[in-house]
């Protein structure tokens, strides 16, 4: 009787350790899932694996907090929102202008900020970590503006590329006012 006993007794504990290690893991999701939000749910599409994204978003996490990244200071700061309203007002006239300026105005202030900016895809995801709610919309700017080189865009995309940067603008201009990272920007999409 002593053998089955312990038995049982090891069963129930492997059962419980593989229960705790179970809701251990959903609770480490979750919260990837919460900080990340649209960006989890694009990582996972593109990768098709759950383990891969996670890992992915904590490698990612792990990379921006070695970086030096400050907000802007005050006086950049409205240097950069006069030549953002500067390129909104040429879009009228010039939209594909616009568009290539929107794009090199938000390498520069992510460049001041202390983000790396060498390489698009790394510069994407670094600041997936602070605005994950932007990177998307970052994405597919660049995209247009990408296109717009090779002259393959309306006028449409233009703007929605225009609207798209403007969240980034927003975000990183948000930091700066002291809302630390991870600002909240309105959808320009609503108000362009």
């Amino acid at each position: 009787m002593g053998t089955v006993l312990t038995v049982v007794i090891i069963v129930v504990a492997v059962l419980a350790a593989a229960a705790l290690l179970y809701m251990y893991q959903r609770r480490r999701s979750g919260q990837l899932q919460e900080r990340f939000g649209p960006e989890y749910e694009r990582t996972l599409e593109e990768s098709g694996d759950r383990r891969a994204t996670e890992r992915d978003l904590r490698a990612r996490e792990r990379r921006v907090q070695k970086l030096d990244i400050t907000p802007l200071s005050r006086e950049s700061a409205e240097h950069y929102r006069a030549e953002w309203n500067r390129v909104q007002q040429s879009f009228v006239d010039e939209p594909p202008a616009a568009v290539a300026d929107a794009d090199q105005l938000v390498v520069q202030m992510m460049r001041e900020a202390g983000y790396p900016v060498d390489e698009f895809d790394q510069r994407v995801n670094d600041i997936s970590v602070d605005h994950p709610e932007v990177a998307e919309h970052y994405r597919d700017a660049h995209r247009v503006a990408v296109a717009q080189t090779r002259g393959e865009t309306n006028t449409e995309q233009l703007r929605h590329a225009v609207t798209d940067y403007r969240l980034l603008v927003d975000a990183l201009l948000a930091d700066s006012a002291g809302n630390g990272h991870r600002g909240q920007p309105t959808d320009a999409r609503e108000e362009a």
